[in-house]
């Protein structure tokens, strides 16, 4: 087989690599996400914690009617305009984590981008469609969801709400009275609450932040000896002794 033949066979071989890890880290996440996401929507009711280790992590249910940390836009339209861009951003995504693989881009890209692309995904199947499958999860009353329900869902299509339910208050206190300002005050950190989508986007994006120089960093060429550089100037091979 001549060498050309060799670089292609290995080549495919790495692309074919790279779209099986792409695919088995999108699979795993939404499925672990959505897996959860159905589990407290349909389990526990709204705002309802469930102590999973001490004081500073809790199962704790909420919706997210629109972008991180309770941001939204207002309106049936501002949810629509939403829904749209987190699509349009998915696509995005998935074209360039295409385009990597088929340029055989570093593993540990690939599988940052294909972390960030599930998360987005999770996030949008939630939005598009919890909405008609889901009965809604009403506030101050101890009432579980219900899938599927007879008289159809809460929301039309992308006005689903997304589910949340991590939550980590690691640090629980109050500032001391005598600080200005702030004395007195409740302080807690960390005070959001997310999910497994929203944690595969951010430890996606955080592995590309830390090995970037790592992840693009460019192929040099191979340097020649100062021998084989003057016989390739000249046309002549190097002696040979």
């Amino acid at each position: 087989m001549k060498p050309s033949s060799n670089k292609t066979a290995a080549d495919s071989d790495s692309a074919k690599s790279a779209f099986r890890l792409a695919l088995i880290t999108v699979a795993s996440v939404i499925v672990v996400d959505q897996a959860s996401k159905i589990w407290v929507k349909t389990n526990m009711y709204l705002d309802e914690s469930i102590t999973v280790f001490g004081d500073w992590f809790f199962i704790h249910f909420i919706e997210n009617p629109g972008m991180a940390f309770g941001l939204e836009l207002g309106g049936a339209w501002g949810k629509l305009m939403l829904s749209v861009f987190r699509i349009v951003a998915v696509g995005f995504i998935g074209w360039y984590l295409r385009n990597q693989i088929r340029i055989g881009s570093h593993k540990g890209l690939i599988f940052s981008v294909s972390l960030v692309l599930a998360g987005a995904v999770g996030n949008i199947i939630d939005s598009a469609f919890y909405g008609i499958i889901f009965s809604e999860s009403p506030r101050f009353t101890p009432q579980v969801a219900e899938m599927f329900p007879e008289g159809g869902g809460y929301a039309g299509f992308l006005q689903g709400k997304v589910v949340d339910m991590l939550y980590f208050p690691l640090i629980d206190t109050v500032w001391p009275e005598w600080m200005p300002w702030v004395g007195g005050e409740r302080f807690q950190f960390f005070r959001p609450v997310f999910n497994v989508a929203d944690s595969a986007i951010t430890v996606g994006m955080a592995l590309i932040i830390i090995n970037q120089k790592k992840y693009f960093a460019e192929e040099k060429e191979p340097v020649q000896n100062a021998d084989s550089a003057e016989g390739a100037a000249s046309g002549n091979e190097p002696e040979r002794e």
